[in-house]
Formats: C-alpha cells, sequence, structure tokens
C-alpha cells in the first residue's frame, strides 16, 4: 500500500515536462550533497599518518574503514526510512549526521571518541542513493535516468581537484582541517535540500523494522570489518574473529527475523532473480574496477628500471594521470550510460558497462608497461565504473514499485561496498602470495595473475548483463504485443 496523492497526474507531469532551469538547481543541489561522501571517505586517506600519530596508534585502517563499514550498516535503515518518510527528510538527517560526525572527528580527543565520529559520519554515504531515488521519483522520465547519471559522477569531476584542494587545508592548518571541509559541506547541502527542494509524494505504509535493520546494519559491518581489516591485522586476530562470528551469528538471526516479519526492512521473499543478478554484477564489476585501480597504483609507482616486468613511473605525472583519467571516465561513463539508458534501457548500459571493463581489462593485461596504452585502459575502466554505477542503480529501481526503491537502492548502494571489500582483499591476497622471494614487491606473475582474475570477474558479469538484457528486451516485445 502507498500514500500517493493524484498518482496518474503526476506522472503526466513529469511525462511531458523537460530540463528547465528548476531542474538544473536540483541537480547541482544534489550534486553537492554526493560530493560530501569523498570528503568522508577520501579526504582522510591524505591525512592518515598525521590521524595516527596524533591519537598514538599503528593502526590506522580503522581510522578510514569505520567510515565505510558505517555507511554499509546505515544503508538498509536509510533506504527504508526513506520509503517510508520521504526522500528529501531522510536525506537532509544523513546530511546533517554527517555533519554532527564530522564536527566529533574535529574535537574528538581519543581514539574512541573519534571512531565515534566517524560511525554517525558515515550516514552520509546513504547520500547517494537517496538522490537516485528522489530523481526516479521527482524528475521527468525523459530525463530522470540522465539526471541520475549526472549526480552519480558529477562529483568524479569534483574528485579531481579535491585533493589538491585538501592538500592545501591541511598544509595551511593540520589534519582536522579536512573535517571543518566535510562539516561544512555536509550543513550547506543540507540546507539547500530543506530549503530548495521539495518533498517527493511517494510514502510507503509500512512499519519501520527497526530490529531488523539493526541486525542487518551490524550483521554487514562485522563481516566486512573483517575482510577489510585481517590483512592488516592478521586473518586470525582475536578481536576480528570475534567481530566475524559476531557478524555472521547476527546476519543469521535477521534472515530468520526477515522470513518472520510482515514488514521486513528487506523483504528476502521479494528478491526476484534479475535484481538478485543486478546486485550481482554490481559487486563484480565495480569491485574489479577498485580492485584494478588499486594495482594501477603499484604500476604507477614502480620503475620501469627496475627490472620487473612492469612499472610506468618514469613518465611524468604518470600517477596523477592514472588516477585523474578513471576519475573523468567515470564522469562521462555516468553521465553517458544514463542518457542512452533513457532511450535504450538501463540493462543494455549495464552490459555494456560490464563489456568495456572486459576490455580495459584486457588492455592492460598487455600494457603494463607501456603508459600511453595504459593510460587509456584506465580511462576506459572509469568508464566501466560510471555506466555500471548509473545503470545499476537505474536498472534495479525499475524492477520494484516506487514505494519499495530506497530499499532496493540502498542494497545497490550496499553492493558497491562489499565488492570494493571484497575485491581489493582478493587482489592484495594475490599480489602477496606471488610476491619476489624476500621482499614484499608484487612479481609480473603476481600482477598478471591479479588483472586475469578481475578479467574473469568482468567476464562473468559481462555474461550476466547479457542474460538480464536479453530477457528484458522478450518482456518488453511481449508486452508490446498485447
Amino acid at each position: 500500500m502507498t500514500q500517493t496523492p493524484s498518482r496518474s497526474t503526476r506522472l503526466t507531469e513529469r511525462e511531458h515536462d523537460g530540463w528547465s532551469g528548476r531542474l538544473v538547481w536540483w541537480v547541482a543541489i544534489l550534486i553537492v550533497a554526493n560530493t560530501l561522501v569523498d570528503t568522508v571517505i577520501v579526504a582522510p586517506l591524505l591525512v592518515l599518518p598525521q590521524m595516527a600519530e596524533f591519537f598514538g596508534t599503528d593502526q590506522s585502517a580503522w581510522l578510514n574503514a569505520s567510515a565505510v563499514l558505517a555507511g554499509a550498516m546505515w544503508a538498509p535503515l536509510l533506504g527504508k526510512s526513506a520509503d517510508i518518510y520521504g526522500k528529501r527528510r531522510i536525506l537532509v538527517l544523513a546530511l546533517l549526521a554527517g555533519g554532527v560526525g564530522a564536527l566529533i572527528c574535529l574535537v574528538a580527543p581519543s581514539i574512541g571518541i573519534f571512531l565515534l565520529g566517524r560511525v554517525i559520519q558515515g550516514t552520509a554515504v546513504g547520500s547517494v542513493f537517496i538522490t537516485v531515488v528522489y530523481i526516479r521519483q521527482m524528475f521527468p522520465a525523459r530525463v530522470g535516468m540522465t539526471s541520475v547519471g549526472i549526480v552519480t559522477s558529477g562529483s568524479a569531476i569534483l574528485g579531481i581537484a579535491s585533493p589538491f584542494l585538501f592538500e592545501a587545508v591541511v598544509a595551511a592548518f593540520d589534519f582536522r582541517a579536512v573535517f571543518v571541509v566535510s562539516a561544512a559541506l555536509a550543513f550547506i547541502a543540507a540546507i539547500a535540500v530543506r530549503a530548495f527542494l521539495p518533498e517527493s509524494p511517494v510514502h510507503a505504509r509500512s512499519r519501520l523494522d527497526v530490529l531488523g535493520a539493526l541486525l542487518l546494519g551490524f550483521g554487514l559491518a562485522g563481516v566486512l570489518a573483517y575482510i577489510s581489516l585481517a590483512p592488516t591485522a592478521g586473518w586470525t586476530s582475536a578481536g576480528l574473529v570475534v567481530m566475524l562470528l559476531l557478524g555472521i551469528a547476527l546476519l543469521t538471526t535477521w534472515v530468520f527475523s526477515a522470513l518472520r516479519t510482515p514488514q521486513p526492512v528487506v523483504d528476502l521473499r521479494r528478491l526476484t532473480r534479475p535484481l538478485v543478478a543486478t546486485l550481482l554484477v554490481v559487486v563484480l564489476g565495480t569491485g574489479a574496477y577498485q580492485a584494478l585501480l588499486q594495482l594501477l597504483s603499484i604500476i604507477g609507482q614502480t620503475p620501469p628500471e627496475a627490472g620487473l616486468g612492469y612499472g610506468l613511473a618514469g613518465e611524468s605525472s604518470s600517477l596523477g594521470l592514472m588516477f585523474a583519467l578513471p576519475a573523468l571516465g567515470a564522469a562521462i561513463g555516468g553521465i553517458f550510460a544514463g542518457w542512452l539508458g533513457a532511450r535504450i534501457g538501463p540493462a543494455r548500459t549495464l552490459a555494456g558497462g560490464a563489456f568495456i571493463g572486459l576490455a580495459a581489462g584486457l588492455g592492460l593485461l598487455l600494457s603494463t608497461s607501456t603508459f600511453l596504452p595504459a593510460a587509456i585502459c584506465a580511462g576506459l575502466l572509469g568508464l566501466t565504473a560510471g555506466a555500471l554505477v548509473t545503470s545499476g542503480f537505474n536498472f534495479a529501481t525499475t524492477l520494484v514499485p516506487e514505494e519499495r526503491q530506497g530499499v532496493v537502492a540502498s542494497l545497490v548502494q550496499v553492493m558497491l561496498g562489499v565488492g570494493a571489500v571484497v575485491m581489493n582483499i582478493v587482489g592484495g591476497s594475490i599480489l602477496s602470495a606471488t610476491a619476489i622471494p624476500d621482499s614484499s614487491t608484487p612479481s609480473a606473475s603476481g600482477v598478471n595473475m591479479y588483472i586475469v582474475v578481475m578479467l574473469v570477474a568482468f567476464a562473468v558479469a559481462t555474461a550476466i548483463t547479457v542474460g538480464i538484457s536479453t530477457r528484458t528486451r522478450r518482456r518488453s516485445l511481449a508486452d508490446s504485443q498485447h
């Protein structure tokens, strides 16, 4: 059941409206909201050594991973709440919470208080999928998918310049300046969303399953924390093993609870095969992209003169380009996938994104010591990421009624995090197992094996998307004939 005022009238208005100054203004506000995620996740990476020294800890991974894990923890609760209480309202709350968390990090006297701030700040990660659902329900149908691409990928362009901004700010003050910027951006975005964006009229008449959301969220956080931190802290670390077992226990309890609860936070009984397949594509495709981006960092810092069989560090600004080109590619890929998806369907653009990733991975396998081809492949990988993220959100939200789009978009967001964590760990394990004897330096065979594994992930994702696209097209043709 939904509380949807004059649905047919609302759809008629949306279908006959195109771009306008008002929509451009809304898009700009939503891009600012999503840029906050970069300040939450990326900016602290620039000051990890300073934070570790300040808090007197050698476990710097916790300092940044806490916000990422919190994003996965909060996502299901935020998604369900957005369906029930309104997208704008929950988006504002998520942004405000992100600002409060940043302020706590700013003044934290100890690592415990700092981690609490990071967990609260992690709610801002929910701004990405909430903006997607807001667009799908409030923008005209002709420009809705394109707008999703602009909003989800537009922050990538800003991400090219943001590291230089943060480096300048930190140099002028200290590491805590990144949290000043993050808090200011969060509060500005929250005020702008509240003042200028109307609320979505789509509300689900449902009960908020708080217990189920907490079981799922904390369970995911426990399992992902173990996967993320075990490579540095040790796979048999007592604390992490306890966290893993607790996470598994919470997830198991959540499954039984979801099957018994009439209106669970995520209804397992209504997860269709196309939706599950889409989530799997997101895990494999975006995870392989993140893992190859990690590998590009290693290749870009290794000089060919080292004689390892790979390396690009001899070129000027090679490392900077290796990260700038994927960011630019992600922006272009996301926007183009949104525009094209509105015309041929997001299932096809999802397949196209996976295929481009397969081609880029194959090209990288053949160019680990040649700068120009490797740079082109890095840009293509960015195109893949933009296309997969935009098409994943667009296609997943077409598979369910409007009153369930918040929950489904939150699942896509969780899968983005899961893919990045799992595939990075898989790649890191390959490099460790194949390192040059008596050294931590990756061998050429390890680098090649790393790329091959990611190629397999892209190949599986491509096969799945081709199947999804074929079935979707057949269903559309059958519907048009009736």
